[in-house]
């Protein structure tokens, strides 16, 4: 895990070390700046070791090609293995990028598995690209006549640069060929065929599930896993906790008696974790929010609210690990949020919608989680959304996703459970009065909801709570505070929005 900036036919090393600067929380073990020989590139890398920390440091140079990568590649072992150990100078998985590339495959990223976002550098050629669902960040802007890369829009604040735009999840840019788009989510499915074998999909999607923690466990230091309490932390600290060579580190937080601490403690008891917590007052919220903000990058509303409470949780867990496992994707999937209910008697607009989701993660949650957690130089990794995973869960028709729990019920009538399917395939994992529980969004178990009423005003300085508008007011004033060109950075902020079905009836 780590950051990077690259700058294509602009030979200015002071820029890049710059530019990098502002992303050094990405990377505190190792920076290295470096300028191609033969190449018009200058290349700067900040790493946190996770995978070969004794040999991995980037940029990663080799006969002329050079390669800076952020996040993880889980089958780089099959890939050295395919593509001969003796081509390997490090134990490090970014490496197989650049021999993967050099096999000459035309879908040679495509055999990537993994988390990741690159760029690849040639004498005549740069290619920048981004894992399947954009789960980590990766921005491109011109000056002049060359291209500037990085992983943050803050390495680019305050310096001239034509508009700065993301390079899309699932998209591959070649100086060469353009922008191309090399993954497509598939479509998700809506009704049951006749004849299915429930109980088999639920066994097989619990098989998928493990593989995926297992494979995004991978690491040569230990990982740990954010557990809240509530179903998706818990399903994946629960299967770490099986996997793990070592007794796994949970972390929870929340305000004073909060629901999130309780039911993680029960959770940890029941997995046997080395549990830690955190209690936070709106004291402390206040004391952070520009801190979050800053590094969020975005002052979206809701954004922000999710955001306080990751920061609390992953400034804890960085104390103890380097990466950390975590929910993220459950609910885009298998249909969690409270707003899916209204799709009960819709399963093609349920499967459209979850589809839709899954496809804008990049630029709320899943930018949250990767810009919160790196500020406190932490990985987060998502199992929810490995490729495997996600191939599987669209396959599975929203019927068992969103399902009415009253077989005798008429449609529009009855109870409705919210990842039925998912519930139904960890059923023996935990506590069934975990399994079962509602849905509480991570910012209203953890309390966070109250003491950021409480925070704003202390921030703001208002005698009373602050409406939805001006928090969302405040919430820009402590954003433009903290760059010198803020336009830049609302200009690409993602919004969460639901596409909530309206009734016809």
């Amino acid at each position: 895990m780590c950051g990077f900036v690259c700058l294509w036919n602009i030979g200015d090393e002071s820029l890049a070390e710059k530019m990098v600067s502002k992303i050094a929380h990405r990377g505190p073990d190792a920076v290295e700046v470096v300028r191609g020989q033969g190449a018009p590139v200058v290349m700067a890398h900040c790493r946190l070791s996770i995978i070969g920390p004794e040999d991995g440091r980037q940029p990663i140079w080799d006969k002329g090609d050079l390669l800076v990568a952020n996040g993880e590649i889980y089958n780089h072992a099959d890939l050295r293995a395919i593509l001969g150990e003796s081509a390997f100078e490090t134990e490090s998985d970014s490496e197989s990028i650049l021999h993967l590339f050099r096999s000459g495959e035309l879908r040679w990223i495509a055999r990537l598995d993994g988390m990741f976002a690159f760029v690849l550098a040639t004498k005549t050629r740069i290619i920048a690209a981004r894992d399947p669902l954009g789960i980590k960040p990766l921005y491109m802007a011109r000056i002049g006549g060359g291209l500037a890369f990085a992983s943050e829009l803050k390495a680019f604040d305050g310096i001239e640069v034509e508009a700065v735009e993301a390079i899309g999840p699932g998209m591959l840019y070649d100086s060469r060929d353009g922008l191309r788009q090399w993954y497509r989510t598939p479509h998700g499915a809506a009704e049951e065929e006749p004849g299915l074998d429930v109980e088999a999909v639920a066994g097989e999607l619990r098989l998928v599930l493990d593989e995926a923690v297992a494979k995004w466990m991978l690491a040569d230091v230990e990982v740990g896993s954010f557990l809240s309490g509530g179903l998706d932390s818990s399903i994946i600290a629960a299967l770490a906790a099986r996997l793990a060579p070592y007794r796994l580190k949970t972390f929870a937080v929340g305000t004073e008696g909060s629901a999130d601490l309780a039911a993680a403690r029960e959770v940890a008891a029941h997995i046997g974790s080395d549990h830690y917590e955190e209690v936070f007052t709106a004291r402390d919220v206040a004391r952070v929010l520009p801190h979050v903000i800053y590094h969020l990058e975005s002052a979206d509303v809701d954004l922000v609210r999710s955001a306080v409470p990751t920061h609390f949780a992953a400034r804890l867990a960085a104390r103890h690990v380097k990466a950390v496992l975590t929910g993220e994707g459950a609910d885009e999937l298998f249909a969690g949020y409270t707003y899916h209910h209204g799709y009960a008697d819709h399963p093609h607009e349920l499967a459209q919608e979850l589809t839709r989701s899954l496809n804008a993660m990049h630029n709320i949650n899943l930018q949250r989680v990767d810009r919160v957690t790196m500020a406190e130089s932490l990985e987060a990794r998502t199992p929810f959304l490995d490729r495997d995973l996600i191939d599987f869960a669209q396959s599975i028709p929203a019927t068992l996703k969103m399902r009415r729990t009253d077989p005798e019920a008429r449609e529009s009538t009855g109870p409705t459970t919210e990842k039925w399917i998912l519930r139904k395939a960890v059923a023996d994992l935990l506590p069934e009065s975990l399994v079962w529980r509602k849905k509480a969004q991570f910012d209203e178990g953890s309390g966070t909801v109250a003491a950021l009423e409480e925070a704003l005003m202390i921030v703001s300085g208002a005698d009373a709570p602050l409406d939805r508008a001006a928090e969302a007011a405040l919430y820009e004033r402590l954003l433009r505070e903290a760059f010198e060109t803020p336009e830049r950075i609302l200009a690409a902020a993602g919004t969460w929005e639901s596409e909530e079905r309206v009734s016809a009836e």
